[in-house]
């Protein structure tokens, strides 16, 4: 940790206190954005195409059903940024041979091309920082990211485990 984060004076009012917690709040959702519009403009990738794409890329090919619960997302919303991606010739839709009823998702040559030069998910260096930190650390971080979601009353705000301020 840095002497930043390390150094919060215990004699700090409540006031203080809680303007602290929204700028580091606002800097999280600013290196959310950041990282988002380097994404688009780089390569031309909102936060969610990146993590279906790195998917599929795993995968080689994978049924849309299986796609959107593999990443938490809704099948109507990977459906929709599917049909984006399909349009750019990062994604090929075919049916499948067993079942017609189902639509099978496969990387194209553009798409792998792509991910070769993208970035990680930014959930992914994230992933990578926190399981290095101490298990108390990790559980003190998600209570009071819990209390700060309850603070904010949005535990009934749906929300896939990737970091990006775009849906889709």
């Amino acid at each position: 940790m840095t002497n930043e984060q390390n150094d919060i004076p215990s004699s700090i009012t409540p006031e203080q206190r809680c303007r602290e917690i929204l700028i580091y709040i606002r800097k999280i959702m600013q290196a959310i954005a950041l990282y988002s519009r380097d994404l688009s403009r780089k390569y031309g990738l909102t936060g969610p195409q990146l993590v279906i794409l790195n998917e599929i890329s795993r995968r080689g090919h994978v049924p849309v059903t299986e796609l959107a619960r593999s990443i938490s997302l809704s099948q109507a919303t990977v459906t929709d940024i599917l049909n984006r991606m399909e349009k750019k010739g990062l994604v090929a839709k075919k049916r499948s041979e067993k079942d017609k009823r189902l639509i099978i998702i496969e990387p194209t040559e553009t798409c792998l091309s792509i991910l070769g030069n993208a970035p990680p998910p930014l959930q992914q260096t994230f992933i990578e920082r926190f399981s290095e930190l101490a298990e108390w650390e990790q559980m003190m971080i998600l209570s009071a990211l819990r209390r700060v979601v309850d603070l904010m009353s949005a535990q009934k705000m749906d929300a896939a485990p990737f970091l990006s301020s775009d849906i889709a």
